[in-house]
C-alpha cells in the first residue's frame, strides 16, 4: 500500500494548478461509477451536485469528484472534469443522453497573494479538465492541485492522503484538502492533533507534548475576529472497497467527519465549509452494524492522518507575508 487514496482499486487522482494564480484543482476519477453520499458540517460550504447525493434523491452512483480552489468561482471545475468524462463516453445513460455525474466542492483561497485577475472567465474549468486527464494511481501531496493555495490558522495547508485496512481485508482511504480556519498543530509547537493515529512517522513522528497548557488549548483561528463564513474549508473524500448502500455511505461520511475533529482545532465552525464525500466501490461485503461501525472508526482515523499529512507535506507560497510551512518551522 502507498498510503494514498489510490490504494483502493478503481480510482485515480489528478492535479492541475497555476503558480501565479496560487490556486488549482484536484480531480478524483473512478474507473466505474461508485455509490456515494455527502456529509456537510461547516457553516459556509460551497458545493456542486450535493443535492443529488442526498438519500431521498434518485442518483445512486457518481463518476468523479472535483475539488477546487477559487471559492464559488471554482465550482466551474466540475464542468471541466465532466467534459473529460463526456469525451470518453462516461456517465449516467438516459435514453440517448450520457451525463457524467461529478459532484464537487471548493475552498476559499482568493486572498493568499496569488493573481486572481483572470478576466472574463475563471480558469478552473480548464484546470479541472487537465487534472482529470492527468489522473493516475500515483499522485503528489502537499501544495499542489486544490491544495496549492490552502492555508490554516498558523501554517500552510495542502493535500494529504492516507489509507488503512481492516482485519477482514476491507480497505479504506482518505484524501483531504486542508484549508481550515483552525489549527492542525498544538499551540506553537510541532505536534499534530492527529498524533495518536500516526502510522510509521508519516507526519514527522513528534507525538504529543508531555502536558497540555491553557495556551495550547486557546483558540487560534485564521483572520481572528474578522474571519468570515467564506474563507475556510477542509474538503475530504473517504473511499472504501466495501459494498455499501447509499444510506450506509452516508453513515460512513458522518462517522468519518469525526476525523476532522481529531485533527483540526476548532473545526466545523461558522467560518468553515467542511465537507466529506464518502464513496464505495462495492466489492467486499461488510456487516451492516458492527462492520460498518468499525469501518467508520477506521475511516475517521485515516482522515485525521490525511489532514496532518496535508500540512506536513505543504510548502509555503512565494509571496510576502505568506504563512510558513510545517517543515520551514520545525524541519
Amino acid at each position: 500500500m502507498k498510503n494514498l487514496l489510490t490504494d483502493i482499486a478503481g480510482v485515480r487522482v489528478g492535479h492541475a494548478d497555476d503558480a501565479a494564480l496560487a490556486s488549482g484543482v484536484t480531480a478524483v476519477v473512478f474507473d466505474h461509477p461508485v455509490v456515494s453520499a455527502i456529509d456537510i458540517r461547516g457553516g459556509g460550504p460551497g458545493t456542486r451536485e450535493a443535492g443529488a447525493l442526498q438519500l431521498e434523491n434518485t442518483v445512486e452512483r457518481i463518476d468523479a469528484i472535483a475539488l477546487s480552489g477559487g471559492s464559488a468561482f471554482g465550482l466551474d471545475a466540475g464542468g471541466g472534469v465532466q467534459a473529460r468524462l463526456a469525451e470518453q463516453g462516461r456517465g449516467l445513460v438516459v435514453r440517448d443522453a450520457v451525463i457524467p455525474i461529478v459532484p464537487g466542492a471548493i475552498i476559499f483561497d482568493l486572498l493568499n497573494g496569488g493573481d486572481k485577475s483572470w478576466g472574463r472567465f475563471p480558469p478552473y474549468r480548464d484546470l479541472a479538465y487537465t487534472a482529470a486527464a492527468a489522473a493516475s494511481t500515483s499522485f503528489a501531496l502537499g501544495s499542489i492541485g486544490a491544495g496549492l493555495g490552502a492555508t490554516t490558522a498558523t501554517l500552510k495547508g495542502g493535500i494529504g492522503s492516507a489509507s488503512a485496512a481492516m482485519q477482514g481485508g476491507i480497505t479504506v482511504a482518505a484524501l483531504a484538502v486542508v484549508n481550515a480556519v483552525g489549527t492542525v498543530t498544538i499551540g506553537d509547537g510541532p505536534w499534530f492533533w492527529a498524533a495518536p493515529f500516526e502510522v510509521d512517522g508519516e507526519f514527522g513522528g513528534r507525538g504529543q507534548p508531555a502536558s497540555f497548557t491553557p495556551d495550547m488549548l486557546a483558540m487560534r483561528i485564521k483572520g481572528g475576529p474578522t474571519a468570515t463564513a467564506s474563507e475556510n474549508t477542509t474538503l475530504a473524500v473517504v473511499l472504501t472497497d466495501a459494498a455499501l448502500t447509499k444510506p450506509q455511505a452516508k453513515r460512513l461520511a458522518m462517522i468519518a467527519q469525526t476525523g476532522m475533529a481529531r485533527a483540526i482545532y476548532p473545526v466545523h465552525a461558522p467560518m468553515d465549509g467542511d465537507v466529506v464525500f464518502a464513496a464505495a466501490t462495492g466489492i467486499k461485503p461488510v456487516d451492516p452494524l458492527f462492520g460498518l461501525t468499525e469501518l467508520g472508526m477506521l475511516a475517521a482515523n485515516t482522515l485525521a492522518r490525511a489532514i496532518a499529512r496535508g500540512v506536513y507535506t505543504a510548502t509555503a507560497l512565494p509571496f510576502p507575508g505568506a504563512l510558513p510551512s510545517w517543515k520551514d518551522r520545525f524541519g
